[in-house]
Formats: structure tokens, sequence, C-alpha cells
């Protein structure tokens, strides 16, 4: 009897509102403790989710949390009118908490009093388990059989009041979250890497609430800044930047609706002089940019006066230079990152898992331009600790990589004797004692 075709799978169930239907933001702080006891009271895990304004506010605060608990329900705070929520998370301080994508929300959750204890990330569940699509809608479709909609996932979650559909949104983000969790859990387990993702939850974990390092130079981040050329048109971007992050800040806007970076950009090249100038470039049309005109002009005036002295120097090479420059700059250094690209792509394809999730490639790239002294598998354990690398990390890796960064020795030939007839070959000092192995696979980038 042979096989007739695979019936084609059930339609997802589309989710439009939540099974207990939408609550309203608590806004009071009796409502506040209210929320608190009843998730006290609860058992079992809670699913925690923060709305952001990003793209419409300077700031990535959060302008709205959603928690769901098994004998609590689902619960939505307003946290504008808090000092903090210290309460509810103290409330659920001894609860694993579980996020989607844990890192983008727990900064935002950290800056309103809310620091996990322990954590459960389905995103990042989903990556280890090797899932090709990790997105929450993605994820509980496929391994839940329900779709949810994310037609607000860009909103702007500062609008008050909120829209009734743009709650039943936020509520249906933590609907699904723990039965997610179990089934990626159960995945987890079956393929040997709970352990792993522990690992990772808890590295989540000791980070939160750690404040993030100013970026050096953020400027330079300018989209198309590698358009302009010289040191003078650069310092034309760096005060422009600086001059628009300073009226975004005061605004609490996000920069990019202050001046477009193309805008900023153009400006750069062009150095207008006036106003009339300034006004005709690309990026300029719009009346609150208009309005903003002599902002603009005074940081171009600030840039033209700048000694020689003060222009931007090219920025410190932090780290290796970049890949594609290898080869010319060190050929022995490209050797060797090509064998460690290798031995991550093997090792990540032998245990099912994202190379990138195996090893930061920045990790990789330093150690294969500096290789540790001496070169022994400890030192290189104790190096990609450093870098930030785990434990399962560094126990799948350590090995393949020190043999990775041994360099074979140069390859040397011997002249032929002065009675060989013309013509004869060179006679390598070592000969390869079997046929070469069958290429391998190319490595996917670091």
């Amino acid at each position: 009897m042979t096989d007739g075709p695979r019936p084609a799978p059930e339609p997802a169930v589309v989710l439009t509102a939540p099974r207990d239907g939408t609550p309203e933001p608590i806004t009071t702080p009796a409502g506040l403790t209210r929320a608190a006891k009843s998730l006290a009271a609860g058992s079992g895990p809670v699913a925690v989710d923060a709305e952001r304004a990003s793209g419409y506010r300077y700031t990535h605060r959060a302008y709205l949390v959603q928690l769901r608990r098994e004998g609590a329900g689902t619960i939505l705070i307003d946290p504008l009118p808090f000092p903090d929520l210290t309460e509810v998370s103290e409330a659920i301080a001894d609860a694993e908490w579980v996020l989607h994508a844990a890192s983008q929300d727990l900064p935002c959750l950290a800056d309103v009093g809310m620091l996990p204890g322990r954590l459960f990330d389905t995103e990042l569940a989903g990556r280890l388990a090797n899932l090709e699509r990790v997105g929450l809608a993605a994820l509980t479709e496929q391994l839940l059989g329900f779709a949810l909609e994310k037609h607000h996932s860009a909103a702007d979650w500062s609008t008050r009041p909120l829209p009734a559909s743009w709650l039943s949104y936020a509520a249906l983000d933590v609907e699904l979250l723990i039965d997610l969790r179990d089934k990626l859990e159960a995945e987890l387990i079956a393929q040997r890497k709970l352990a792993w993702a522990r690992e990772e939850f808890a590295a989540l974990v000791a980070s939160a609430g750690r404040p993030v390092p100013p970026r050096t130079d953020p400027w330079r981040r300018t989209s198309g800044i590698h358009k302009v050329r010289g040191a003078r048109a650069l310092s034309r971007v760096r005060a422009l930047w600086y001059a628009r992050d300073r009226v975004a800040a005061r605004r609490d806007t996000a920069p990019g609706r202050v001046l477009p970076d193309a805008a900023i950009i153009a400006a750069a090249e062009a150095n207008p002089a006036d106003e009339r100038g300034l006004l005709a470039l690309s990026g300029f049309g719009g009346r609150s940019v208009r309005r903003l005109a002599p902002v603009w002009l005074d940081a171009l005036s600030v840039a033209r006066d700048l000694t020689d002295q003060d222009l931007p120097m090219p920025p410190a090479a932090d780290g290796p230079p970049p890949p594609h420059r290898w080869a010319e700059r060190d050929p022995v250094a490209a050797a060797r990152l090509a064998r460690c690209r290798e031995a991550v792509t093997s090792t990540a394809h032998e245990h099912r898992l994202p190379p990138e999730n195996l090893i930061a490639p920045d990790a990789v790239r330093r150690l294969a331009w500096t290789p540790p002294d001496p070169l022994d598998e400890p030192t290189v354990r104790t190096v990609l600790a450093g870098a930030g690398a785990r434990g399962w990390q560094i126990d799948l890796l350590a090995s393949q990589i020190t043999t990775a960064l041994i360099d074979p020795p140069p390859s040397v030939t011997v002249s032929p004797p002065a009675s060989a007839p013309p013509g004869s070959a060179h006679i390598p000092t070592s000969a390869p004692s079997s046929p070469p192995a069958e290429p391998s696979a190319p490595a996917a980038p670091a």
C-alpha cells in the first residue's frame, strides 16, 4: 500500500480577544495593591510583557505592563501614575517570570523597579531548540495552533487613553506565554538542552538592571554617514546629531522624528550658510523642521568655526579589523579565522544550534586575530569566559577552537639535487599519508 499525500495541517485558530475578556489598566494605588495581592496568591510561573513607544519617544520606558498567572488571570498596569512597580515585583519575586525576547523588555521593567529572580525566555528557548521562526506569533502558531494578530506591535503606546483594541492585543501577548513555555521546555528536555537554556536565562537575570554603558561617538551611527567625506564634513554630522539629540530629549520625541538622518547627511555634505540654502535640502521641508532652522544653522556654524585640532579623529581601533581585510593584512590570521569558523559551524550543526547562539562572533574574531599565549585549552577557556561565553558553550567549543588556532608549520620545499634531470619537481619535506579530505561546507561568517 503506497502512502498517499500528507494531510494539510489544521489552520491555526486566530485569537482576537482574551478568553476572560480584556481588563482595564490599573491606574490607582489601591488597584495596584489588589493586583499585587492577587498575583502573590496565584500559582506557577508569571507571564510578563511590556509595551514601549519605540520610534515615537526619546526614552525607552514602559507605557504598559502586562502580567498573567494561574489564579490571578491577566492584569494590565499603566505605569505612568506610579513612581515604580516594586510592589508588584515583590509579590512575584519567588516566581519564575516568562518573557518573550527578555533582553528587550528587561531594561524598561528595571526602570519601574521590576527585576526577576529567575526567568524563562521563550524566544531564546526557541533558538536553542533550533526552531526556524522564533517570533511570538510564529511560535504560538507552530507549537500551540493559535495565531496572534500583531497589528499594534509598532503602535505609539504612550497614547492616552489606550484604544480598546490595543489593550486586547496587549493582553493576548501574555495569554499563551505560560503554555508556550511548557511546550518549549519539553522540547529542550527532549533535545537535552534544558541545562544550557538555564545558563542562558541565569545570565539574563544577572544582567537585568545593570546600567548600559554609553556608546562612544553615537553620532557615527548616523545612517548614510559612509557617504560623508573628510573630517570637516564629519564635524557637521556630529554637530547636527547632538543638536537634534538635545531637542529630542527635551521633547521626549524619537530623534528621527525631529530630523531624519538623511537630512543630517544632506546638510553635512552641502554645508548651507543660510536658511534659504538649508530649507532647499531634502528632509528640511516639514514645518517643524523649518521652525528649528536656527538650531540647525547654529550647529553648522559651530562646526565651521572648529580648528583642525577639534575635528573628529578616526575612531580608535577596538579589536581586529573587519574580516574582509584579513587576507590582505595577515593571511595567517585569516586562515585561523576560517578554521575557527569551521569549528563553530560544525559544532553548531552537530548539536542543532544556530552558530550565533553557540558563541558570539566577536569572541571568535578576537581569538583568531590575537591567539592567547600560551595557546592551550585552559587559556582558551579563560579567554572565552572573559568574553562572556557560558559554561556550556565553553565545554562544547574550547577544544575545537584551540585546535583551530594552532597554525600549521609553513610548507618547506627541498631543491632537487644537482644531478637531477631538468624539470624535476621539488619534493615537499613531508607528504600527505592519505588522500586529501573532501572539502567541507563553507562556514557561516562569524
